[in-house]
């Protein structure tokens, strides 16, 4: 396989059953066989995407001292910014060389939930920033709903068993910024090579290339996707539920070409999690003789501070 495959959420949408029945065919089979697809026909837009690039970037030109006055410590991370270098992958002592943003979920409806997240980090320096990057994450979630549906109905589970899990889940949007490259890296690379801690991940595409999945005979395929599409790939947690039927495929973001290091890069992943209560434990549908299970019963919540701390992020 030289590219990851390409699929289109209208025909799941449509109301055509043959339609419907071949989206769940194809991006499950390439889940299993790569765990990455180039997703067309989701919801979010063009324009809101160059929308959402741009106030990224206006932010990530303020000053240092203004960017880490909105780094809050004592919670991993998970709202606001983190400087460069602070997040190195899973055994890796480096540190990425990277900058990020987390916007989170904006509670409806749970007063419960709302007091477990931490509240969003309001920027004043860039007025639209908040508000373009939240309208984003509504239509990342909305897609990612009908993807894992997608998923639910090709691992053998209700059309809908996702939903009370991901509805006001811990999702993360991760505005990334990997600025030039000023000296030899000595070993760190933008992202070392890592698989994601979530169920999915929808990347709504980069401003330069060096994305690269690594296939089952460990060779590393350069990821390209058209502008239009989003890149979605299965996470650990996925993964894990499904007893490794789906994939949660090792992926990088290598440096540039050393005539490239003096440009940045900017890259947008939506991270795509459940309510922290949500069971992990092995679907039954996905265990039998040929396929025992594999992983010990775990919650989301508890998997994810696990992964927070081998990531550096928490203590």
């Amino acid at each position: 396989m030289k590219n990851i495959p390409s699929v289109d959420l209208a025909d799941f949408l449509s109301e055509n059953p043959q339609k419907k029945q071949k989206f769940i065919k194809e991006i499950g089979e390439a889940y299993e066989e790569i765990g990455f697809v180039a997703l067309r026909g989701h919801f979010l837009s063009d324009e809101l995407s160059e929308k959402l690039y741009k106030e990224v970037k206006n932010f990530f030109d303020l000053p240092e001292e203004i960017k880490q006055s909105y780094e809050i410590d004592g919670i991993g991370g998970q709202r606001g910014y983190t400087s460069f270098g602070k997040e190195s992958a899973k055994g890796k002592k480096e540190g990425d060389l990277k900058e990020f943003w987390h916007f989170g979920q904006e509670v409806v409806g749970n007063d419960k939930l709302k007091t477990e997240y931490p509240k969003n980090v309001i920027v004043k320096e860039v007025p639209d920033f908040n508000k373009t990057g939240m309208e984003a994450y509504k239509m990342l979630e909305k897609t990612a709903i009908y993807v894992l549906r997608a998923l639910a109905l090709y691992a053998g589970l209700d059309e809908f068993y996702f939903d009370k899990y991901v509805i006001n889940g811990n999702s993360i949007l991760r505005p990334i910024h990997y600025p030039p490259i000023k000296g030899e890296p000595l070993g760190a690379v933008r992202a070392a090579a890592h698989g994601d801690i979530n169920l999915i991940t929808l990347l709504m595409g980069a401003s330069a290339s060096g994305l690269e999945v690594q296939n089952k005979k460990g060779e590393w395929i350069p990821v390209t996707a058209l502008p239009e599409q989003l890149v979605i790939n299965v996470g650990d947690m996925l993964e894990r539920l499904t007893n490794n039927k789906l994939r949660s495929t090792i992926h990088r973001v290598v440096n540039p070409p050393r005539e490239e290091w003096g440009k940045s890069r900017y890259s947008i992943p939506f991270f795509t999690h459940p309510v922290g209560n949500m069971p992990l434990n092995c679907l039954p549908e996905c265990i039998d003789e040929v396929r025992p299970k594999v992983y010990d019963d775990i919650t989301a919540g508890e998997f994810l501070n696990e992964r927070l701390k081998e990531l550096g992020l928490l203590k």
